[in-house]
């Protein structure tokens, strides 16, 4: 049989062949009906200058070592042999073990590097880092850290955050979607461990044409929001939460709630109608009180909640929302809202948790597990929330709350990162690169010079999964892709695997690290297994030649999430949640119990730190919103050409309102500078009527370019905004990032330009 050749990445599946040359030509998977662009960025992969050939060690760090360690970000490379790279990370780690135990090794590595399940950079080193003893670790995601928290609590178990339904479900049993945060589905190009068919464009046009109304609700009026068919709401930002408080008062004094749904599948619901009618605090939250928070014209807020109550309505809520000040809290309403509305358990009712997150993220999963690279026994039960990184270094020995506990931050002397850039997802990357200068040694594996590896002292050049074999499983939707090696590798690139296999022999644990597998060995290993699981669940997965050498293929999913929401729905007691209560917990003795003044027992109006209402406002008068890229995945292959064609100007676009722009001088096309106390960013203006007066928009992503990292008054020139963004966890409860919300000024840049060199890898001469 002739081998089929493909491979996937989180953006999308690949058929490939090879050229005349021998070079092999990737092309989107047939019948694909929306392919993502982001597959332009891999044709610059091979042309790369950020391309990294060898093993390199900072300048000093090779001669002074730890000592060095201010320097970082501010000096030249070496390349050095694979040898004395590994013996010098060897050496770090064995230090590092003898001052402070394992858990003085941050493992917590985090990105989205291969979408293949065998070559899984964080996989890969926490199971060597565990096998020699452990290290600490990190907990929740930068991506929906909130949102995991309070769903969890409240709808019992974290698989929940998958509730939702798909295209074909929204098509037929719902009438009006209401989307808190909008329908941006340049988002839903993506999908953890590769993604089959880009269905959900297709399907928003086919709801739409059938009649499906939507209203969006956002500062921003997004790609697939700006249409006629679409209405737009423009709140300020960060008062979802008052505006859903307002809708829910309108319900109960109108005596529109589903009291018989609320008593059999709720807890808590009287006390939550009591903070809203003010019986708990003397603040009635009517229509004309969130008008007030929010912007927004009260009979609006009425109109809307009369719609709402009258049609088969389905809540979206953004991913987006709880990535700011008591993130937590629309989530929260947001169930309270479908709940009060009855649409809890119904299909295409209810709530839609990230609806355009990843491509047919509605649909659901798999029922059964696909196989991932074992990690190992932990030999260490450290951990911290993801985006208390900084925090950990720079205050070690600190306490803080977490969901019911207290972390205790450990003392780090050695950082290992691989498979990621904390400059994407970390906020003030000024206070980052302090805190990057306060362990011994930092370690980075990575294929592209990437900002981490500026930061760094040792740079371990990775391969990328064009140079080898794996297979790829869609988190949503049930593709299998087998994963060829398209292409040779690159310089003297390694594979994560190997690079952790010689590591693990200088510890003497090879043999356990590799259990006698080689790649082709392992990928076969997991193929076995995720097919032994297949089987117990019903369903049927080929052997492993035929897998291989017969393309992609696809299995039916089912969203099990929303299947518990209706099977509760149907018979509350035969089919409880996993809360305490076995119910949608509205109010929670639980996070009432822990006493959090950030977090109370049920949803609330926690006023933000920074938003357009605040003391704050005065001196920075911009909300800076900042949103994922719509030609990257998060900083993925920055330097591709995808990447660069949404740059205008070199640099980062700037959304600006025409009323804030004329207000400064700024026209279109100018070169801006955005700036706050955290420091200041260079971006091109985009001056246009998507945005609402007062907000400004920058997307994350574009590789952090300061003229002096870790000062706040040097200036970053390529347009990252999480320069501007502060680095505080949402609340006592989750500890998530809330990058979303922070003030900023804007101006027009009339210095003289300065050049980027967020590509270049500045080698020792």
């Amino acid at each position: 049989m002739s081998e089929k050749l493909s491979t996937a990445a989180h953006w999308g599946i690949y058929e490939a062949e090879c050229d005349a040359d021998g070079e092999a030509v990737i092309r989107p998977l047939a019948g694909d009906p929306d392919p993502s662009r982001l597959s332009d960025n891999l044709d610059d992969v091979k042309q790369s200058r950020a391309r990294i050939a060898t093993p390199l060690v900072r300048e000093s760090y090779l001669a002074d070592g730890p000592a060095s360690r201010e320097q970082r970000g501010r000096e030249r490379f070496v390349p050095v042999s694979w040898d004395t790279a590994l013996d010098l990370a060897a050496t770090a780690l064995e230090d590092t073990r003898s001052r402070l135990g394992n858990q003085g090794i941050y493992g917590g590595s985090y990105g989205w590097a291969s979408a293949g399940r065998f070559h899984h950079a964080q996989s890969q080193m926490k199971r060597f880092l565990n096998l020699i003893g452990g290290f600490t670790a990190a907990r929740n995601t930068y991506s929906s850290a909130a949102a995991e928290v309070i769903i969890n609590r409240i709808l019992g178990g974290g698989d929940m955050i998958n509730s939702g339904f798909d295209w074909d479900e929204i098509h037929d049993n719902t009438d009006l979607m209401v989307c808190f945060g909008g329908m941006p589905l340049k988002n839903a190009a993506i999908d953890p461990g590769s993604t089959g068919p880009h269905i959900d464009r297709p399907g928003w046009e086919h709801c739409l044409k059938r009649g499906l109304e939507v209203i969006s609700i956002s500062p921003i009026r997004h790609k697939d929001d700006n249409r006629p068919d679409v209405a737009w709401l423009a709140p300020r930002p960060n008062t979802d939460t008052a505006l859903m408080l307002g809708l829910a008062h309108w319900l109960i004094t109108h005596d529109r709630i589903d009291r018989d749904y609320l008593d059999r599948c709720c807890v808590g619901a009287d006390r939550l109608i009591a903070y809203i009618n003010g019986d708990s605090d003397g603040v009635v939250k009517s229509p004309a009180w969130a008008a007030d928070i929010t912007g927004l014209d009260a009979g609006t807020i009425t109109g809307l909640a009369e719609r709402m109550a009258s049609q088969r309505t389905l809540i979206v809520i953004a991913w987006a929302l709880q990535r700011a000040d008591h993130g937590e809290q629309p989530f929260w309403m947001a169930v309270a809202l479908a709940a009060m509305l009855g649409g809890l358990g119904k299909p295409g009712q209810g709530i839609g948790i990230g609806l355009g997150t990843f491509n047919n993220y509605g649909a659901g999963r798999l029922p059964f597990r696909n196989a991932a690279f074992p990690q190992g026994k932990r030999g260490v039960d450290a951990f911290i929330p993801v985006a208390r990184v900084a925090d950990m270094l720079l205050n070690p020995g600190t306490t803080i709350p977490y969901d019911g506990q207290q972390i205790t931050f450990p003392e780090i002397g050695t950082v290992w990162w691989t498979g990621g850039n904390p400059f994407h997802h970390h906020q003030d990357l000024h206070r980052l690169c302090e805190a990057l200068r306060r362990p011994d040694t930092v370690i980075v594996n990575d294929s592209l010079f990437q900002p981490t590896c500026r930061l760094a002292d040792i740079v371990l050049p990775a391969t990328t999964f064009l140079e080898r074999n794996d297979w790829a499983a869609s988190a949503h939707g049930g593709f299998f892709t087998p994963m060829h090696k398209l292409s040779e590798v690159q310089g003297d690139a390694r594979n994560d695997h190997d690079i952790f296999t010689a590591t693990a022999d200088r510890f003497g644990v090879r043999d356990a690290f590799t259990e006698g597998r080689d790649e082709m060995g392992w990928i076969r290993h997991m193929w076995g297994i995720t097919r032994d699981n297949a089987r117990r669940a019903g369903r049927e997965l080929p052997d492993f030649e035929t897998f291989w050498t017969g393309g992609p293929l696809s299995l039916p999913v089912d969203n099990d999430s929303s299947g518990k929401l209706i099977r509760q729905r149907a018979d509350p007691e035969a089919h409880p949640l996993r809360t305490p209560s076995g119910k949608i917990e509205l109010y929670s003795e639980t996070i009432a119990g822990f006493g959090y003044d950030d977090c109370p027992g049920h949803p609330a109006w926690v006023e933000p730190h920074d938003w357009l209402g605040s003391d704050e406002a005065r001196i920075t008068p911009l909300h800076l919103m900042s949103d994922q890229p719509t030609g990257r995945l998060h900083s993925q292959l920055d330097p591709g050409k995808a990447s660069q064609a949404t740059k205008r100007r070199g640099r980062e676009p700037v959304l600006i309102n025409p009323d804030d722009a004329a207000a400064r001088g700024i026209e279109d096309g100018d070169i801006v500078r955005l700036y706050n106390r955290r420091g200041a960013a260079l971006g091109t203006a985009v001056v246009s009527d998507r945005i609402r007066p007062g907000v400004i928009n920058m997307a994350t992503g574009s590789w952090f370019d300061a003229e002096d990292p870790g000062n706040p008054a040097s200036l970053e020139r390529h347009g990252n905004p999480n320069v501007l963004t502060r680095d505080r966890g949402c609340s006592s409860l989750s500890q998530g990032p809330s990058c979303n919300s922070a003030l900023v000024e804007c101006e027009k840049f009339t210095g003289n330009l300065p050049a980027m060199q967020a590509y270049e890898i500045p080698l020792a001469t």
